[in-house]
C-alpha cells in the first residue's frame, strides 16, 4: 500500500502492511512482527509537483530487501576496521558507528547531534539546534577515532574544517552547516510545540557568531596530531595555520563566550586561555619539526605570557586548584581537558587536586555537571564531562575510581547504547539533543584510557 503527501515537500510512502489516514494531515499504521519476519516501510523524498504529474513507482519488496542487505554488508565491512580490544569493545564500536552515522559522507562534516530543541531542562527554554558541525568536535574526533583505527573518518572531518574555513583564519567560525554553510541564522518556530511542551523550537544557532577562543587551539592540536601520524602541512596550509596562531596570540587576552557558549556575557575562561596557549605551543612545534618559517621569538614570548597569566589569575592558591574563570572561585569540568594539550600533567599535584575538587563540587549522583548554575532552569549532568572525569582518573592511575565513573556514565545510555547530551538523575531520563556526538567521542576516549591502563 502507498500514499503520497504533498505540500512544500513531497513524500511517497509505501509499505507491504496497512496504513490509513487519521485526519487530513496524518497517516497511521500498526503491525505485529514475529522473529524472522519483516514489515517493510519506505519513505521517498519526491518534488511535490511529481506527485501529481509524474509519480515514481514505489520500490518493490525485493528491492528494499536488497538495499537492506547491502547496507548491513557495508556497515560490517566498515566496522571490521576497528582496532580496539578489551571488555569495552562493543560499546566503543557502537559509539564509532554513531559518529559515522552523524557524518555527511559528501563533505566529511559530523553533526553534533541529529536533533534540535530537545530541552536541557524539562519543559524549559534551553532548547538549541545541534544539527551543525563544530570545529571543537574535529579535535575530539581526530583524537578518538584515529586511536581506534578509523583514521579516514577523522581525516574527512579535518579536511571539512579546512575547506569550510576557506583558508582565512580571521573569518573562522566555530561551527558550520554539514554542507559547509556559514549562515546559521537562529529562528524560533512559534507554531510548533516542542518535546513535552518545551518551547521555543529553534532552527539555526546564533552561537555561530560568538567568539570562542578555544577553537584556535583545537585546530592546531588537530594539525599537530595529524603531523605526528605522518601527515605534515604543505606550504599553503602552513600559511593558514600560522595565521591562526597569530590570531590566537592577538586575541588570547580578550574575554569570550567559552566552550559552553555562554549567552549571558563574556568572561576570561581558563580553558579558552589554555587553548590559545596550545595554539602557540603546537604552532612552535610544527614550525620546528616541519622546518616552516614562523615568528618564533614572538610566539614563544606570548606562549609564556599566557602560561604565567593562567597560573596566576586562573589558579586558586588557597585550594591549590585551577578555576573556571579569572577572578572566580567556581570550577568547570572543561578543566579536566588541560592535560590533553600538555599544559599540565595528569599526575601534577595541581591537576590531581583540581580533579578531586571537580568530582566533589560538580557531582550529580555519580555523574558530573559541567558547572554550577544558579538560574531558574537547572541542567542535568553533562555526560561528556562524566567521561572526561573517567579518562582523567584512569590517566592518574586511579583505576577503580575511573571504572566506577565510567560504568555509571554507561548506565545512562538507552537499550541501543546511545547517549544524549545530558541526564536527569532525579527522573532517570535523558536530556538535551540526541544522539550527542561529543558524548560518544568522549566515551571512546575514556574507554581507550581504561584499556591502556589495564594493559600497563
Amino acid at each position: 500500500m502507498y500514499s503520497a503527501i504533498g505540500g512544500n515537500d513531497g513524500l511517497l510512502i509505501s509499505t507491504d502492511d496497512e496504513i490509513w489516514t487519521s485526519d487530513d494531515h496524518a497517516l497511521e499504521g500498526s503491525a505485529t512482527v514475529h522473529a524472522g519476519e519483516r514489515v517493510r516501510l519506505s519513505l521517498l523524498s519526491v518534488p511535490p509537483e511529481q506527485l501529481d504529474y509524474d509519480r515514481p513507482a514505489a520500490p518493490e519488496s525485493e528491492e528494499l530487501d536488497r538495499r537492506l542487505e547491502q547496507t548491513v554488508k557495508w556497515w560490517q565491512g566498515w566496522s571490521s576496521e576497528l582496532r580496539f580490544k578489551g571488555p569495552y569493545r562493543p560499546g566503543v564500536l557502537r559509539s564509532a558507528i554513531t559518529i559515522k552515522a552523524l557524518m555527511n559522507d559528501l563533505t566529511g562534516a559530523v553533526a553534533a547531534a541529529a536533533t534540535t530543541s530537545l530541552p536541557e531542562s524539562p519543559g524549559g527554554t534551553l532548547n538549541w539546534d545541534y544539527r551543525y558541525s563544530w570545529i571543537r568536535d574535529s579535535f575530539f574526533s581526530a583524537r578518538a577515532l584515529a586511536d581506534i583505527g578509523f583514521e579516514a573518518v577523522a581525516d574527512d572531518f579535518r579536511r571539512f574544517v579546512e575547506r569550510s574555513s576557506a583558508g582565512n583564519a580571521r573569518q573562522l567560525q566555530l561551527m558550520y552547516g554539514i554542507g559547509g554553510e556559514r549562515r546559521l541564522t537562529e529562528d524560533e518556530l512559534g507554531h510548533l510545540e516542542g518535546y513535552r511542551g518545551a518551547k521555543p523550537v529553534r532552527v539555526g544557532n546564533a552561537a555561530a557568531g560568538q567568539l570562542q577562543l578555544d577553537m584556535y587551539g583545537e585546530l592546531l592540536e588537530l594539525s599537530w596530531r595529524w603531523h605526528r601520524r605522518g601527515n605534515s602541512p604543505d606550504d599553503d596550509y602552513w600559511r593558514f595555520l600560522a595565521e591562526i596562531v597569530d590570531v590566537a596570540a592577538e586575541r588570547w587576552s580578550e574575554p569570550d563566550s567559552g566552550i559552553w557558549e555562554q549567552r549571558d556575557g563574556q568572561k576570561h575562561f581558563v580553558y579558552s586561555k589554555v587553548m590559545c596557549w596550545s595554539a602557540l605551543d603546537k604552532g612552535l612545534r610544527l614550525a620546528e619539526e616541519c622546518m616552516k618559517k614562523a615568528p618564533e621569538r614572538r610566539w614563544k614570548k606570548t606562549r609564556d605570557e599566557i602560561r604565567e597569566t593562567v597560573e596566576g589569575e586562573g589558579y586558586d592558591e588557597g585550594r591549590g586548584v585551577f578555576v573556571r574563570a579569572f577572578g572566580e572561585d567556581d570550577l568547570d569540568a572543561a578543566l579536566l581537558l588541560l592535560p590533553r594539550v600538555g599544559f599540565v600533567g595528569y599526575e601534577d599535584g595541581r591537576m590531581v587536586r583540581t580533579t578531586d575538587a571537580i568530582r566533589e563540587e560538580l557531582d550529580d549522583d555519580g555523574l558530573l555537571k559541567r558547572y554550577r548554575t544558579d538560574g531558574d532552569e537547572p541542567e542535568g549532568a553533562f555526560l561528556a564531562c562524566s567521561f572526561w572525569l573517567a579518562e582523567c582518573l584512569a590517566k592518574q592511575e586511579r583505576t577503580k575510581d575511573a571504572r566506577a565513573v565510567f560504568d555509571r556514565t554507561l548506565s545512562t545510555g538507552n537499550d541501543l547504547s546511545l547517549f544524549s547530551e545530558e541526564y536527569d538523575t532525579v527522573r532517570g531520563e535523558m536530556l538535551g539533543n540526541f544522539p550527542q556526538g561529543l558524548t560518544h567521542l568522549s566515551h571512546i576516549s575514556a574507554a581507550v584510557a581504561l584499556a591502556e591502563h589495564r594493559k600497563a
